[in-house]
């Protein structure tokens, strides 16, 4: 099956086009490198450095002719949306509509949309939440994901486009840096390595910061595979299941690293901030036989030593 996968150079979407090649697939990559890194990209992987907003996008669905898309690209910021929703708007909702009009307009027989499931849950009453719950948005690059689950729904009903999408909990593990798709995980293993101080955004009723769901990325990769071939036209959790505090995984990784000395400072909340965030993923068990097989305490371990390789 030859597989485009938009965003390949990035964190989670490099780690899904070594999946896919590991599973004998043929992979493309379409990167505009804003937060990805050619090292990520394997040797021997056509890559083309394009945004999905450009016209070039087209021509290259168009002579490459893949099977499925898999869409990576995107701007991963909560606070960055909040700051600059129109940027988010380009950048999420006008750049894929813009896949998938090549996407039908050259053949694609299934597109695969990493959406997020926590930014969507907003603050639910019912935890863990499951897919059926209607998303209370409150940030724009929850309402920009949620509108690319419609604009998929409209082409399926259309075109006859399939679909699945997977809607990511806390995603972390080798390859996601500080400074590019962040997330808690890699600043405070990068500011506890540096012996420099952590901030925790708190809440009155929550001191102990907002809680959420995290998966290890290879589990994330290995529902990318089973997409390939299940859960045409649906939606699905992909996450641990567990709810844990920014606190609690602060302790974590600083027992880990054995810097429990180092102070954990406390600031108010972030506008477009979830306060409570966890995943049902009983669904993605029954029709994507798909189950996370790494603890967060063994993942942390594995990202640990691979953080430490990347600032050596």
């Amino acid at each position: 099956m030859k597989i485009l996968v938009t965003g390949g150079a990035g964190f989670i979407g490099s780690n899904v086009v070594d999946t896919y090649i590991a599973a004998g697939h043929k992979v493309v990559i379409l990167d505009n490198l804003s937060t990805g890194s050619l090292s990520n990209i394997p040797d021997g992987v056509t890559f083309y450095p394009v945004s999905i907003e450009s016209k070039d996008m087209d021509t290259i669905i168009k002579i490459e002719k893949p099977d499925i898309v898999n869409h990576h690209a995107a701007q991963k910021s909560v606070p960055a949306s909040v700051e600059n929703p129109l940027y988010d708007l380009h950048q999420n909702a006008e750049g894929f509509l813009n896949l998938l009009e090549s996407s039908v307009r050259h053949g694609v027989r299934k597109v695969i949309f990493a959406s997020s499931g926590g930014a969507l849950a907003g603050d639910a009453p019912i935890i863990p939440t499951d897919e059926t719950y209607v998303p209370r948005m409150i940030s724009p690059y929850a309402i920009h994901k949620y509108l690319g689950e419609q604009y998929l729904h409209f082409y399926a009903v259309t075109y006859g486009l399939k679909y699945t999408v997977l809607r990511y909990a806390n995603v972390y593990g080798p390859r996601q840096v500080p400074d590019g798709e962040s997330g808690v995980i890699p600043i405070f293993i990068t500011r506890l390595l540096a012996d420099q101080p952590c901030t925790l955004y708190a809440y009155a009723d929550q001191p102990d910061g907002t809680t959420r769901d995290y998966v290890y990325v290879s589990d994330v990769c290995r529902a990318n595979l089973q997409a390939l071939t299940h859960g045409d036209n649906e939606a699905f959790n992909i996450g641990s299941g567990t709810e844990i505090s920014t606190s609690a995984v602060y302790q974590l990784i600083a027992d880990l690293l054995e810097k429990r000395s180092i102070p954990l400072n406390r600031a108010g909340e972030r506008k477009g901030d979830v306060k409570r965030s966890v995943l049902d993923i009983r669904k993605a068990a029954e029709k994507l036989d798909w189950r996370p097989n790494i603890s967060l305490q063994e993942g942390l371990k594995r990202t640990l030593e691979w953080q430490q390789q990347f600032l050596s």
